[in-house]
């Protein structure tokens, strides 16, 4: 009996370990919950600096539009630059929507500006993914610069909307009668869409689907070679990428209530792609924290007049380094590559 007892107990000891290490939380879903304690905390610690709400405004809805081109390249393997041509036009169209029959009801405008930006999406990938042959990264990247660019250049003379000026004084976004201005209310609103948004995303890139995903990313021959039609996931992807894009563009011109050509063009989608490779692609958190930096950061440079000239240089050499030496982002130290495509499938048991 006086031997039974130290070996039952050193059999214990490593059965013990083994359910606290399956029980450990992941460090991904660490880094959510203290972004989401933060993001909720704003409005209340923040109310009375309402610049610094229309700040963390306007990161909230280009978090959106970095998900949306993390969705491509972190999941997916699109290197899209064409990001912007999605967020441009949706804010476009529910802009003249206000000026021409005067209708912003939130019901109508936020559908309707996805629709545009799903529909798009779909038109590049019928030419861009679609084709005969299999399409190149490189390929698909200067198709949608190049698309992002003509769109630019086209609303830049066109004085219908306004030109090189774009379109200001956009109608209010509305719910019934209540009008949406800058504030603690449109902060509350965008924080709900962009947590629908996430929730959907990270929903989507654990499921079966992403798990498609994750192998194209990793190896596109092999899930050809089994038979898959590769081109089609990218292409729904990219159009689920697309309908988000046009959300934030929406929400943009309601809240800074302008819309212009730079909105659209080749400059935004440039910074859509260093917000998601700081942060870390394909993490979906990783894009939202490297938007909050950028933007944050840009935001108290704003004023120093020998910074400002220098500025996007110095964001062109962060992600450089950022390229070169953590090519998988900041949370890249910190998040493995198996927790970022996830676990599929059962378990054996212990």
């Amino acid at each position: 009996m006086s031997r039974a007892t130290p070996t039952g107990t050193a059999s214990a000891v490593p059965a013990f370990r083994v359910v606290v290490a399956r029980r450990r939380v992941p460090v991904l879903l660490l880094i959510e919950l203290l972004v989401a304690l933060v993001l909720l905390v704003v409005p209340f610690a923040l109310a009375e600096r309402i610049e610094l709400i229309t700040l963390m405004t306007n990161v909230l809805i280009l978090s959106m539009l970095a998900i949306s081109f993390d969705l491509c390249w972190g999941y997916s393997g699109i290197m899209s630059f064409g990001q912007a041509f999605f967020f441009g036009v949706s804010g476009y169209v529910v802009a003249l929507v206000g000026r021409d029959l005067a209708f912003s009801q939130i019901w109508g405008t936020l559908p309707l500006a996805m629709l545009i930006g799903l529909v798009l999406a779909l038109l590049f990938a019928l030419f861009l993914l679609l084709g005969r042959r299999t399409p190149t990264p490189i390929f698909v990247a200067l198709g949608t610069l190049t698309g992002s660019y003509a769109a630019e250049r086209l609303v830049s003379g066109w004085r219908y909307v306004g030109a090189g000026n774009g379109l200001s004084s956009v109608k209010l976004l509305q719910a019934g009668s209540y009008e949406f201005v800058e504030g603690v209310p449109f902060y509350l609103l965008v924080l709900g869409l962009l947590a629908v948004v996430y929730l959907g995303a990270r929903v989507l890139v654990r499921s079966q689907f992403g798990l498609v995903l994750a192998g194209l990313r990793q190896n596109e021959d092999r899930l050809a070679f089994f038979g898959y039609h590769v081109q089609l996931f990218k292409a729904a992807v990219f159009a689920v990428a697309g309908a988000i894009a046009g959300l934030s563009g929406a929400l943009y011109a309601y809240h800074q209530g302008f819309i212009g050509p730079g909105n659209m063009g080749p400059a935004l989608s440039t910074i859509v792609v260093i917000y998601a490779l700081l942060g870390g692609a394909g993490t979906l958190v990783g894009p939202v924290l490297g938007t909050a930096f950028i933007e944050i950061l840009s935001y108290w440079l704003a004023d120093i007049d020998v910074i400002k000239p220098v500025w996007p240089i110095v964001l062109g050499l962060v992600l450089l380094l950022v390229v070169t030496f953590q090519p998988s982002g900041l949370l890249g130290m910190l998040v493995s590559t198996r927790e970022r495509i996830g676990s599929y499938g059962r378990r054996g048991r212990a």
